[in-house]
């Protein structure tokens, strides 16, 4: 029996043992990107799937928040330097930084989020359906609207944004064909992403001219539009993040874009020795993009506006409605 009780111990130490060396096999890092990583919006959302990460498995993750456009590169590199076994770079700013880093590094896994052109035997990169998701909030938004008028706010002057906003206004005219979608941008830096003086700024002069719900996809700049929305009793959708909760009862929703899910499998891949190369594209039938419907937006959401929205996505689904990509040919033609 002694012998038996030995036995298992040393059983039991040898498995502790071995899920310590996987453990420490793997060293993840994140380089998240202007906005900080709790902007509520974007880079919040991959701190989620990280965060998750970390809890599962004990694992730590070497961050990055990224305040200057020059720190990309640096920073990416430093952490291949320090050991890194797999590198996420948040957001397409960072495409030239990883091209080149996981270049230099070939023996290291990099992954990416908002890019799909380029090349590397290990690199991964993640693209999403935004237009999806965001013609599933226009629905939301013209069924809400009591005007006939509703608005979107960008953050940085960019196609990928004009994707967000096609998407958007397909959605809408869907539902209105003679609905007006009031659009802007917040400005052609960086530094739209995290202006949110600007964003509140931009949702008064849409709601003065009649707009009543007001999508953005602005990433920290977003928080100014919900709180103009609901300072002025209108209604706000929120982007990537669940946003509900930042103003209970004025976010109508929020377009979910599950960068969440791209971060916690690149590093789940990596430690389960199953990270492969090569783009994955997320949309309504991967899981990637979707709307919000919570405690906080539960009065807000009818059952006609929900029956609207499900008979959208189930027509995306099925193939019946396809939503216009802006990045395919520059143009809305909604």
């Amino acid at each position: 029996m002694r012998k038996l009780l030995k036995s298992v111990a040393v059983l039991a130490g040898a498995v502790a043992l071995s899920a310590t060396a996987q453990a420490a096999d793997v060293k993840p890092a994140v380089i998240y990107d202007m906005g900080g990583k709790f902007d509520k919006s974007f880079n919040e959302g991959v701190w989620n799937g990280v965060k998750r990460f970390q809890d599962e498995t004990g694992i730590e993750v070497m961050e990055f928040e990224v305040t200057n456009e020059t720190q990309r590169e640096q920073a990416m590199r430093r952490m291949a330097e320090r050991g890194a076994t797999v590198i996420l770079g948040v957001g397409f700013a960072q495409a030239d930084a990883i091209a080149k880093v996981s270049a230099e590094f070939p023996d290291t896994q990099f992954s990416i989020i908002d890019v799909s052109w380029l090349d590397g035997a290990n690199l991964r990169q993640y693209a999403f359906k935004e237009h999806e998701g965001s013609y599933l909030v226009g629905v939301a938004a013209a069924k809400a609207s009591e005007t006939g008028k509703v608005g979107f706010i960008g953050g940085m002057d960019i196609p990928l944004i004009s994707k967000f906003a096609c998407g958007y206004v397909g959605g809408a005219k869907s539902v209105n064909a003679d609905i007006e979608v009031y659009q802007n941008m917040t400005g052609t830096t960086p530094s739209a992403w995290n202006d949110p003086a600007k964003g509140a700024e931009l949702t008064r002069s849409q709601i003065d001219r009649g707009a009543d719900v007001v999508y953005h996809a602005a990433g920290g700049t977003g928080g100014g539009v919900i709180q103009a929305a609901a300072d002025a009793g209108k209604l706000a959708i929120g982007v990537d993040s669940n946003q509900n909760g930042l103003a209970p009862g004025s976010v109508l929703t929020s377009m979910l874009k599950r960068v969440d899910v791209a971060a916690y499998n690149t590093f789940m891949d990596a430690k389960n020795d199953a990270f492969t190369s090569g783009v994955q594209i997320l949309g309504v039938a991967e899981g990637g993009v979707g709307w919000a419907l919570d405690e906080n937006n539960a009065s807000l959401i009818t059952a006609d506006i929900k029956a609207a929205i499900d008979a959208a996505e189930a027509d995306i689904l099925s193939g019946k409605v396809k939503v216009h990509d802006y990045l395919t040919d520059s143009n809305c033609p909604y």
